[in-house]
C-alpha cells in the first residue's frame, strides 16, 4: 500500500510540474512569459497572435526539438538572448531584449526553460531601459516568472534584501 501511495504522489508531483513549465503568464498585453514551450504551445499561442518568439535559453539547453525549424515552417520569428544565470543579467542584454521587443511589437512569447531568467532580464530591462521603479521592475519580473533570481536582481537595481530577524537572547 505504502508504494502505491508513493507511485501516485510520485505522479501527482510529474503532473504538477508538466503542468507549471509548460504555464505561460501575459506580464503585459501583447507578451507573453514561460518556460520551453512544447510545440502544441506554440500552435496555441500563435492562433492567439503570437508572431515572434524570444529564447533565452543557451545553446547547451535541450529543447526537445530544433526550435529554430519549427517556428520558421510555422511562420514565426525566432530571435535568441542566451541568458545562462545572474552572470549575463547585464546592462548590455537588458537593452539587447529592449531591442527586441520594440522590434518586434505585441504578440512575442519570451522564454527560457521555467520563466525565471526571462523575469529576471525583463526587470532589469524595466528599470534601465524604461525608468520603471526598483518596486514595479520587481513586480513586472514576478509576473514573468522571476524567481530564484530575485535577489541577484534586487541586488542590481538597488533593493535592500530583508533584515533577518534578530536572534532571541539567551
Amino acid at each position: 500500500m505504502n508504494a502505491i501511495r508513493h507511485f501516485l504522489l510520485a505522479a501527482l508531483l510529474a503532473l504538477a510540474f508538466a503542468a507549471q513549465a509548460g504555464e505561460t503568464m501575459q506580464p503585459r498585453p501583447g507578451l507573453h512569459t514561460g518556460g520551453q514551450p512544447s510545440l502544441e504551445q506554440i500552435d496555441a499561442l500563435a492562433a492567439q497572435g503570437v508572431r515572434t518568439v524570444i529564447d533565452l535559453r543557451t545553446d547547451d539547453e535541450d529543447r526537445g526539438y530544433d526550435e529554430a525549424a519549427e517556428l520558421e515552417s510555422r511562420g514565426l520569428a525566432y530571435h535568441r538572448l542566451p541568458i545562462a544565470g545572474a552572470q549575463d543579467l547585464t546592462p548590455a542584454n537588458a537593452a539587447a531584449l529592449k531591442r527586441l521587443l520594440d522590434a518586434s511589437g505585441d504578440g512575442v512569447l519570451l522564454h527560457c526553460a521555467s520563466g525565471n531568467r526571462v523575469g529576471a532580464l525583463l526587470a532589469l530591462m524595466a528599470a534601465q531601459q524604461e525608468g520603471a521603479t526598483p518596486e514595479q521592475a520587481l513586480e513586472l519580473g514576478r509576473r514573468a516568472g522571476l524567481k530564484s533570481l530575485a535577489p541577484a536582481i534586487e541586488e542590481k537595481l538597488g533593493v535592500a534584501a530583508p533584515a533577518a530577524a534578530p536572534e532571541p537572547a539567551q
